[in-house]
């Protein structure tokens, strides 16, 4: 496939995470308050509305308010950027790594968004079993997570290439 196929596939891709998460997120702010918690499976999954000042896992969500909007920006501001050149030289990357950096750029900017406009991120999706209750999450989330865990797919397992036989 041409590189220049590759780039417009992975640019509708990422814009494609970004756009589903947007909307996701524009339906739970919009319909759900603090209060309101939507039962999809009792016992299990939830939709909620919750804010996230922090990063992944709430880290950093407690102190250094005023610096840490603006540092938060800033480091994702330049995960964006490089994920953007990596993904400009697509055609240097296997496609397994090119799909994982695709998504990974989609939900890095969903997030950016989110904190660029509000300071915070919104998650919605609320796993828990008995007393253990996982991080809420979004699907900005998603994305990254799924293609970090492809990359290290990758790493872990790399696809041996076939070599071509010589002609005789």
């Amino acid at each position: 496939m041409p590189k220049s196929a590759r780039r417009l596939i992975a640019l509708i891709t990422a814009l494609g995470v970004f756009a589903l998460d947007r909307w996701s997120k524009s339906l739970v702010e919009t319909n759900l308050n603090g209060s309101d918690t939507i039962v999809v499976i009792p016992g299990l999954f939830d939709i909620i509305h919750s804010r996230n000042a922090g990063v992944a896992f709430g880290l950093f969500s407690q102190g250094l308010d005023q610096w840490r909007t603006i540092i938060l920006i800033a480091l994702s501001i330049m995960a964006v950027g490089l994920l953007a050149v990596l993904l400009w030289r697509i055609d240097r990357l296997d496609p397994k790594a090119g799909v994982a950096l695709t998504l990974i750029l989609g939900g890095a900017l969903g997030n950016v968004y989110d904190r660029v406009t509000a300071g915070l991120v919104t998650d919605f999706l609320d796993f828990y079993y008995n007393g253990y209750h996982w991080y809420t999450f979004n699907l900005a989330d998603v994305a990254i997570s799924v293609g970090a865990l492809l990359l290290v797919q990758g790493m872990l397992f790399p696809q041996r290439r076939q070599q071509e036989k010589p002609l005789t």
